[in-house]
Order: C-alpha cells, then structure tokens, then sequence
C-alpha cells in the first residue's frame, strides 16, 4: 500500500483516513457528551447520579470489553469487528439520540462504550496491518494517533455548538459520521491474507467470560472512587472481585488449549511500561481538562461553548502529530520524543497551578498550548510502543491492552480529581481551592510517567538516536 519511493500512495491513504475517522468518531463522541450534560439533566430531569451514571456506563462498556474486542479482532478478523461493531455503534448512538428516559440513555451509553472496545483495537491493527514495518508506519500511526487526540479536544467545540441547537444532536452528529465512514470502510478496508485464512481452535469462553466479568468490576470500582469515602466498603467489595476474577482468568488461560490471551505477552517489560505510561499520562489529561471546565464553568460562569472555544488551542495536536512528531521519532528515537512530551505536559500543570478568580484568557493560554504539544509528543510514540514488540497476529490484543490502560487512566483521573476537589473544598462544594488542590494529581501522575520513561531512557543511553530511515522496531520498542 505504499508507492515504489515508500511514500503513501492514493488508496493508502484513503484507508488510513477511514481507520482515522472511526477512532477520531470515538473521541469526539465522549467530548460532546460532556458539554451536553447539564443540558441533557434540564431536559429529562435527571438527578445528579444519574448524569454520572451515563459517563460511568460508557466507561464499563468500553473498559470491560476492551481486552474481549482486541483479542476477537485478531481471531474473528479485523475487519469483520470492525464493520460488525461500527453498525452497532451508529445505531446505539441514534438510539440515544432519540432517548426520552434516563435507562434509554444509560443503555444506549453502555453499548455504545462495548462497540467502542471493539472498534478501536481493530482499527489500530488494521493500520499497523496496512502499512509495512518502518518510516512509512511510524508516519501512519502519527496520522493516526493526532486524528485521535484531536477528537477529544476539538469535540468539546462541536458539543458547545450543537447544545446550542440540541443536545439530541451530539448523538446524532455521530451517525452522520459513522453512515459516511461505513459506506466508505465497506469498499476501502480489507483484510491482509493472514487475517482472511480460516481460524483453527476453540474460542476461549471461559477465559472471555472471566475476563470480562473482571475487567467491569474493574472499571466500576474505579469509576465509585469519586464518591470518595461514601459507599467505601461496596467499592472495596467491587474492587476485590474484580481481582479474585482476574486471578480465575489467569488460571483458565493457563490451562486452555487455545487461550484468549497468551500470558506471555503480559510478561513484555515493554509493554507494561509502554501501558502504564499511557494510563498515567491520559488519567493526568483526563483530570486536568476536567478541573478546568470546573473552573471555567463553575467559578467563572462561562458557557460549555465559551470554554471549549478557550480549550480549542490544544487542538493544535492534531497538526502536530501527523507531521512534526514521526519526523521526531525518527531523528531522536521514541523514548526520547516521550519524555519531552511528559515534561511538557508536567510543565503545563505546573502553570496551571496558581490559577485565580479573575484569571485573564491571556494567562491560561501557556498552559492549553503546551497541553497540545505535550499530546502530540506523547500519544503518538505511545501508540506506535503498544505494537512494537509484539508479534503482527496480536496486534489487536496489543491495541485492547493500550486502550484498556487509556480508558481506565481516564476513569482514574476523573474520579481522583473529584474526590479530591470535593474534599478540599469542604461542604462537598466545588471551590478555587479545592481545584488548586486538585491539580496536584495530575502533576504527581505525569511525573511518574516521566520516570517510568526516563527509567527506559537509562537503559539505553548507550544507543545512538536512530536515522530517520531505521527500522521501526528499534525506534518503539523501549517506551
């Protein structure tokens, strides 16, 4: 799929720009929601729990199927999951759309989150399958990576602007997009020749079964920690069987014939970091973009289209990262790339910390810029790390694994800058202080990501930087 100078030629493109536009749909789904909320809480009378309950229910469906979806786009074939689950995701979304009760909405949230645990690991393995191993993959993955950053922040203009018209619309916008890219991913995406041969072996229903169970109650637990010190034994409880399941998959996978997911991969040192550094920095720009809108909505009155105007700027990844960052990549190497991007997004915080009441735009604006650098350096070379030492027939695993550690960082973030913002502001209200309070969490968070990095960077100081041209593999495989 590339032209004989290992440049992109025009179909190449074209399939790229389809995968991009499913994940990118998937990001600037989540945005809008989120400036749609009070309004959504106006119109159907919703109490507050049940406003938390329509984030919370996208979050377990994504997050507890997500390890299920990646490894089905490897044994199912890619794009038959993809196809498969970007109908059911047009359909909840219109579902939701039209929802006259809180339990329509709720439902239409928690599938929508499983087509989405579906969809996107899919799609970043059929990108790596699409482009060859190198330069032209690490330009691909950019695109892809920048396309993707840049749903979250450019859905929080679009959700302000479609509010204004109806909040219905933020569910509708997205089966206008979904219509479009299916049309085109019907006649565009294909499977490679590995992906079409027939699947030999048991699926591993025990092991899909166990590990599904584990990772909702998971990601329920996590998403109960805003309540804080409310219900404290239930989350503990939650938590604890989610664990306890866990450990029963781990069992079942050792035994199974045909296992849902080869332990051994979980034992990537790589990988792990390459996870964990993802879930830091996303749970740091998770809780971070939240305390902002606290701040610009709460303290300062402004309107959810004021303040995703205000944040537009961090859009800036979404240039950034399809050009500046693989060229980066493969002048510096990876490790390198992300660690700039970590301190950049620390530094950012950092700014952000002494916010005051009057705050003029002119001094939030350093902050939101060095946020979209601080995204289009980081989450490009974090993608491109999920695959790199993992063989081609599991990248979609590989992809469930990035994503799972994307969406529970998120869920942690959120639910960790509540509960602290609350707590700091006394009298369970939303203070100045009880932010300020707050940022401190995602600055610790992306800190330790930073030394994770620089623990990376330490093993291999003795390596030269790579050649724009190097192999890809040496270029990702220690972040």
């Amino acid at each position: 799929m590339a032209t004989s100078s290992g440049r992109m030629d025009g179909r190449s493109l074209s399939v790229l720009f389809v995968l991009c536009g499913a994940i990118f749909l998937e990001g600037i789904d989540v945005a809008m929601l989120n400036v749609a909320l009070p309004a959504i809480r106006t119109d159907l009378g919703l109490s507050t729990g049940a406003l938390s309950g329509l984030v919370s229910a996208y979050v377990l469906g994504y997050g507890g199927f997500m390890l299920l979806g990646g490894r089905a786009a490897d044994l199912l074939g890619r794009r038959r999951m993809f196809l498969t689950w970007l109908v059911v995701f047009l359909v909840f979304s219109g579902l939701g759309g039209v929802a006259t009760e809180g339990w329509m909405l709720l439902t239409a949230r928690f599938v929508t989150g499983v087509a989405a645990a579906f969809l996107a690991p899919a799609g970043l393995a059929l990108v790596t399958a699409a482009f060859p191993d190198g330069p032209l993959r690490t330009r691909a993955l950019g695109i892809y990576a920048g396309i993707a950053a840049g749903g979250y922040t450019l859905g929080l203009v679009a959700g302000g602007l479609l509010v204004t018209i109806g909040w219905r619309w933020v569910f509708f916008a997205p089966v206008i997009l979904a219509a479009v890219l299916l049309l085109a991913a019907l006649v565009l995406v294909k499977d490679d020749e590995e992906q079409r041969a027939p699947r030999t072996g048991r699926f591993d229903l025990a092991g899909a079964l166990s590990i599904t169970g584990a990772m909702l109650l998971l990601a329920y637990a996590v998403v109960r920690l805003e309540h804080g010190t409310a219900g404290l034994a239930t989350t503990v409880l939650v938590g604890a069987g989610g664990l306890l399941l866990l450990g029963v998959f781990v069992a079942v996978e050792r035994r199974a014939a045909d296992p849902l997911v080869r332990l051994e991969i979980l034992r990537n040192a790589a990988l792990a970091r390459t996870n964990l550094t993802a879930l830091l920095f996303i749970g740091a720009f998770a809780g971070f973009q939240f305390l902002v809108t606290l701040y610009l909505q709460e303290i300062r009155g402004w309107s959810p289209l004021e303040t995703g105007l205000a944040m537009l700027v961090v859009g800036l990844d979404t240039v950034l990262a399809p050009t500046l960052t693989p060229w980066l990549v493969g002048r510096f190497g990876n490790t390198r790339v992300l660690f700039a991007g970590l301190a950049t997004a620390a530094l950012s915080y950092l700014l952000f910390l002494p916010v005051a009441p009057d705050w003029t735009y002119a001094a939030m604006l350093p902050s939101f810029v060095l946020v979209g650098m601080a995204f289009a350096l980081a989450y490009g070379p974090l993608t491109m790390a999920s695959t790199a030492e993992v063989d081609e027939r599991e990248h979609g695993l590989a992809g469930g694994l990035l994503y799972t550690a994307i969406q529970f960082g998120t869920a942690l973030g959120i639910s960790g800058v509540t509960a602290v913002s609350v707590v700091a502001g006394g009298a369970g209200r939303i203070t100045l202080d009880g932010i300020r309070t707050a940022l401190l969490l995602p600055i610790a968070a992306v800190l330790v990501a930073a030394l994770v990095t620089a623990f990376s960077l330490r093993r291999r100081v003795s390596t030269p930087p790579n050649a724009p041209d190097a192999p890809e593999p040496q270029a990702v495989a220690s972040a």
